[in-house]
């Protein structure tokens, strides 16, 4: 083994051992080459001092009274926020109080192509490829941009309550434009449904102007349960 090899290994290895245990991933040695990584933490995985999870994931336990040691809530928890992990579907939907149902392992959106069961749980449900925009997204933004994705279909509330609620969401802050920003990523229906509740909740002209260019003309789109925004007609609803 090269010398580099060898010191990578060792710096690896000092660093895992500082930490009593929890999960490693390749991106916590980004400042060392990648291949020595890679073979590092699979020989230790080999040698028993790291768990290997999945592709690029390992967890060091530490022995108790009881046997190894599990990750606790929090740790989970932390690496379901490295995961980019974002509420979806029915967890989503709940989330924004839309419905008092929630799905019982959870629902979750991710950019990336999957994410490891043991960190979401067997009976967890798992949307993939997601646009990397959504990394910098908050939980809210995100929830929201499914909620639209899945027109609606998911709210316990009349059409009436269900529109004024989700103008009231747009009407906080910001949240009109940063979605506005994240826009071309998404599905031009989501792109529709964006312009016409910033249109009926008089957002700038040259910005809504710019998100109808980005439109077939010819295109019609299911709004389903936000057909009756205001100008959802204007914005190509079927």
């Amino acid at each position: 083994m090269k010398r580099s090899q060898v010191n990578t290994a060792e710096l690896i290895r000092r660093q895992i051992e500082e930490r009593p245990e929890g999960y490693w991933r390749h991106s916590d040695f980004s400042n060392l080459p990648s291949t020595a990584v890679s073979k590092a933490l699979s020989r230790m995985a080999e040698n028993g001092i790291l768990e290997r999870v999945s592709k690029g994931l390992y967890y060091r336990s530490r022995p108790t009274r009881f046997g190894r040691s599990r990750p606790s809530p929090s740790d989970i928890q932390k690496l379901l926020t490295k995961q980019n992990l974002h509420p979806a579907g029915l967890s989503a939907a709940n989330l924004l109080g839309f419905t008092t149902q929630n799905a019982i392992q959870g629902e979750f959106a991710t950019s990336a192509n999957s994410v490891p069961r043991t960190i979401i749980g067997s009976r967890a449900r798992l949307h993939t490829r997601r646009p990397e925009t959504w990394n910098r997204l908050e939980a809210t933004d995100a929830a929201m941009l499914d909620f639209l994705r899945s027109r609606g279909k998911l709210s316990e509330l009349s059409l009436t309550e269900t529109k004024q609620r989700l103008l009231d969401y747009f009407r906080e802050g910001s949240r009109f434009e940063r979605l506005l920003a994240v826009a071309d990523a998404e599905p031009p229906r989501v792109r529709a449904m964006l312009g016409a509740i910033g249109q009926e909740l008089r957002k700038s002209l040259k910005e809504l102007e710019k998100l109808r260019k980005s439109l077939n003309p010819v295109s019609r789109f299911d709004f389903g349960n936000f057909s009756n925004l205001s100008y959802a007609k204007e914005w190509q609803a079927e």
